[in-house]
């Protein structure tokens, strides 16, 4: 038998998917590449790893047994790749980190240099929403997390990276130029909200609350990216952290609109459980993070401060 790490890599993750198609997206590899190497995998073996019913692909109990090889086999190299390194002094081992889901925009700037520096180190990153980050916290799964508003049911340590700042933002204007939207004009406006649980419907629907501001028509999207994409084709507005607009603001596709007690500021903070037994590869981290913050604010984000 011939057969490659890479055929082992897809196989054991198309039986974990069950599909062709998902194992792609996960592998970042196109579907007829995938096929072809489960096809060279299968022309190994005079029994099928799997089979298609109707149009679902199935495992079969032969498939599951050499799934179940292939990730011990695959487990075993990430092991001697992880001593190879270490034997050299090196860092090896994975950093868990969960952050919400506007922070994607912010935390891989924070993490860069320092995956470059360390090549034995693995990144395994959760993007979710807040509730999903204090879950993680709860579970121990991660070493750090990225918030702008803080968990009150933690004792937490953190560092402080850099202003979140929230505004109404919209594909065109709903007032003549140079006048601020009103709260009589809310009451007229289709309005995009994130889901429960979302750190930024809850700026949004406090800030709203204060003022006593009602909106129009209401909808409700799952990711700060739907919302985004929404308000640029017009189906409404949103109260909005600008650090994910860059780009839509610069083309004119988005635009800031000026209210009164707007914009929202908050702080994106790397936080921790105090408890936390950090491992050598959270502690590097943590070091690098104090050191380097200020200069990465400096070199990525100059553009956000003039808002």
């Amino acid at each position: 038998m011939n057969y490659t790490l890479q055929q082992l890599r897809i196989f054991k993750t198309i039986a974990e998917t069950k599909s062709i198609t998902k194992a792609s997206e996960i592998l970042h590899l196109t579907q007829p590449a995938v096929s072809i190497q489960l096809k060279k995998l299968q022309e190994q073996f005079d029994i099928p790893l799997t089979e298609v019913i109707g149009r679902q692909l199935y495992i079969t109990e032969f498939g599951n047994e050499i799934a179940q090889v292939s990730e011990r086999i695959l487990n075993e190299i990430q092991t001697i790749r992880y001593r190879s390194r270490a034997y050299k002094g090196q860092l090896v081992g994975t950093l868990r980190i969960s952050i919400v889901s506007t922070a994607k925009y912010v935390m891989p700037y924070f993490l860069s240099g320092f995956m470059r520096e360390h090549q034995g180190v693995d990144l395994q990153m959760d993007v979710t929403n807040k509730a999903g980050v204090i879950g993680s916290l709860e579970e121990n799964a991660v070493d750090f997390a990225l918030v702008s508003v803080l968990p009150e049911q933690f004792d937490m340590d953190m560092v402080t990276l850099m202003k979140n700042k929230l505004f109404l933002v919209g594909s065109k204007a709903p007032v003549e130029k140079g006048r601020n939207v009103k709260k009589s004009d809310f009451e007229k406006l289709p309005f995009i909200f994130r889901e429960n649980g979302s750190a930024t419907r809850r700026a949004m629907v406090d800030f709203l609350q204060a003022n006593g501001i009602r909106t129009g028509k209401r909808m409700q999207l799952t990711s700060n990216e739907a919302v985004k994409q929404a308000v640029i084709a017009g189906l409404g507005y949103s109260i909005m952290p600008i650090i994910g607009l860059k780009n839509e603001l610069n083309m004119g596709s988005l635009q800031i609109l000026p209210v009164k007690g707007l914009p929202i500021s908050t702080t994106w903070n790397l936080i921790w459980l105090k408890s936390k037994k950090f491992s050598p590869i959270a502690e590097a981290y943590l070091e690098y993070v104090r050191a380097e913050k200020d200069a990465i604010i400096r070199e990525k984000f100059q553009w956000y401060e003039g808002y």
